[in-house]
């Protein structure tokens, strides 16, 4: 089972998922070159080597990148496995560096470094990567 978050661009204003206006349309991240140089800045230690579905492996958690092949990108969606409180510092990492949003796909919320809601569920604490 894995934990996905979804980084996408959302208004400025939007703190949750109830203030994005029904016929809102997200924006690019940006073209697919921009994305996968932002991300590799953002984490370098992130393998790009199938540019489609990066991986980032971290001590007792792995992350898959679904940047997917489109042109520009839309999003990217992280499926996350494993536990380990230290996996949200590359999440908003990424996020900060592509100027987006983080949503917990698992609550339907948007998360911040400050309330990071679905990760630390009793469930997921006895996970592996």
């Amino acid at each position: 089972m894995s934990w996905d978050v979804l980084l996408l661009r959302l208004p400025a204003h939007v703190t949750s998922v109830g203030e994005v206006p029904d016929d809102y349309t997200t924006p690019p991240l940006g073209r697919r070159p921009a994305v996968l140089a932002a991300v590799s800045q953002a984490v370098p230690e992130a393998d790009l080597s199938d540019p489609a579905w990066g991986e980032l492996l971290g001590a007792g958690w792995s992350m898959e990148l679904n940047i997917g092949s489109k042109d520009p990108v839309d999003s990217i969606m992280l499926h996350i496995r494993g536990s380990g409180d230290d996996v949200l510092t590359p999440v908003f990492q990424l996020a900060a560096a592509l100027d987006c949003k983080v949503l917990n796909c698992s609550e339907g919320d948007l998360i911040t470094p400050q309330g990071t809601s679905g990760w630390r569920t009793p469930s997921r604490s006895s996970e592996t990567a």
